[in-house]
């Protein structure tokens, strides 16, 4: 699913209304109609929807959905805020249509002591702004947004909460944005909805259909893309009857010291449940009992130090190494690490402590090998490119990281972002809170790791591992709760996501 800027999908939108044909006002009802079928399943009748619009089209939507919940024996009030001389030609035709067929109360705000007196269980619908705000809500709409942000009710936007921007929210004002339970998004999601800060506005975000010009969506480029299923499933390799272990690959994962040891376990249980063919994992000495008892599928290649990585022979034997996971910083350990750095021969994924390293040692950003995935969480991004102010500039930040360094930045997040060297942006769609537990870094790199030595693009090795590790986050909360999820459970749901997204095509 592409994520297209507010102008590009307004320019979507015409290009729909010209080419169909249909009329802007109808691709309205289109609209509103896919509203109406969710709010059906979603609320009862026992609950009063109030319906908050404005004067351009986001109002018109409101009013179309105010005339459909009514007429469906809901009970609706309309309250239309008045911060404009003029209205938009849908609106008008939406008014004259919610007179004419509906007994639904319509009553505008032209001051805030207007606003109505508000039911713990009413259902306010939010249709003030749409995404073509370009500057902060003000006056009477900042004041009816506050008023509404405090009411305790169930909120709905429309499009987008009222004051957020589709993009970026640097200079926007925190006090002015309607803080929604739901999001009603037409077709794609906004840019914005992928960053944490805005969270607290959209709520839960839904995408409707609404029928847009697949001709315009095809065609119209973007570097944002949000990743579902379909869109995996001409890159899954498909094993055939008479492959053997070595086609699959033989990794390296370098992983553990002194009483993080666990983390090489995770990481050498995941890469093994993802595909790989042979793995070999280099520990402290002292680990290596521990890896070859808690992982016997793999092999061991001890360090000769007992608590610590201190040097990494044969790495040019292998099809792909990670690195990172528990190995801490030790001054011996970074001279070990650069070694890696400098091999050049096949693909790397690079981890916690080896992250932490690389922030340490920002020259050796510049010997990265190339499209090496770094998988680091926001304070790991932090420490290698530098703070920024928002989610918007951290994405910034992070699509020129790549392009400088020519490497893939699994930003780890709610809504996983992918960058690639070529300014390409994908976004993961699964995954829910419960994987924010120990372990769960590990795992993931345990899965890059395997999907990297089996032949995968380092893009496409960093995208579907993500996916594939969110989705078996996602079958052991259904299991149990999410709540209760450790790493380990992400690790053993592993076979059940290749089965569910093969089962999806």
């Amino acid at each position: 699913m592409k994520i297209f800027t507010c102008a590009q999908i307004k320019e979507i939108d015409e290009i729909t209304i010209r080419t169909e044909p249909i009329s802007s006002f109808n691709l309205m009802e289109r609209a509103a109609g896919q509203l109406l079928l969710w709010y059906l399943k979603t609320f009862d009748r026992a609950r009063r929807v109030l319906v908050f619009v404005g004067p351009g089209n986001n109002g018109g939507d409101g009013l179309a959905l105010a005339r459909m919940l009514a007429l469906n024996r809901y009970n609706v009030g309309v309250y239309y805020l008045v911060i404009s001389e003029r209205t938009s030609p849908e609106w008008k035709l939406n008014h004259q249509k919610l007179r004419q067929e509906t007994n639904v109360p319509f009553i505008s705000i032209s001051r805030r002591d207007q606003i109505p007196d508000f039911r713990p269980d009413d259902v306010l619908v939010d249709a003030v702004f749409g995404s073509g705000l370009t500057r902060p809500a003000g006056g009477l709409a900042s004041d009816i947004i506050r008023l509404i942000n405090q009411t305790g009710c169930t909120v709905v936007s429309i499009d987008i909460p009222s004051g957020l921007f589709g993009e970026d929210n640097g200079q926007n004002d925190p006090e002015s944005i309607i803080m929604a339970d739901y999001t009603l998004t037409f077709q794609f999601p906004r840019l914005s909805f992928m960053f944490a800060e805005n969270a607290k506005y959209t709520g839960e975000w839904i995408v409707l259909p609404i029928g847009l010009s697949n001709s315009a969506i095809n065609n119209t480029e973007t570097p944002y893309s949000f990743v579902q299923a379909d869109a995996l499933s001409t890159s899954l390799k498909i094993r055939k009857r008479f492959d053997h272990k070595g086609i699959y690959g033989h990794g390296m994962l370098i992983a553990g010291s002194g009483g993080k040891m666990g983390a090489a376990v995770l990481g050498a249980r995941a890469a093994l449940r993802t595909g790989i063919g042979l793995l070999t994992c280099h520990v402290p000495g002292a680990g290596n009992q521990i890896i070859q008892t808690c992982v016997p599928e793999a092999m061991s290649q001890p360090d000769s130090n007992n608590e610590i990585i201190s040097e990494i022979p044969g790495i040019t034997l292998f099809d792909a190494i990670g690195i990172g996971p528990g190995i801490g910083t030790d001054p011996v350990t970074q001279k070990a690490f650069q070694s890696v750095l400098l091999n050049r021969s096949v693909p790397i994924v690079i981890d916690a402590d080896g992250l932490n390293i690389l922030g340490l040692n920002d020259k050796w950003l510049s010997v990265l090998p190339e499209k090496t995935v770094l998988t680091p969480h926001l304070k790991e991004f932090e420490r290698m490119a530098g703070k920024s102010d928002n989610g918007y500039m951290r994405l910034k930040n992070q699509i020129s990281f790549s392009a400088k360094y020519n490497c893939i930045v699994v930003l780890k997040s709610a809504f996983t972002s992918v960058s690639s060297p070529d300014g390409r942006v994908s976004f993961n769609s699964t995954g829910n809170p419960g994987m924010a537990t120990a372990g769960s870094g590990d795992v993931l790199t345990g899965m890059i790791l395997a999907l990297l030595a089996q032949g995968y693009s380092p893009e496409n090795a960093a995208v579907i591992g993500v996916y594939l590790h969110g989705l078996a986050g996602d079958i052991a909360a259904e299991k149990d709760s999410p709540d209760s999820i450790i790493a380990s459970d992400i690790i053993e749901n592993i076979g059940n996501a290749f089965k569910q997204l093969k089962g999806s095509f």
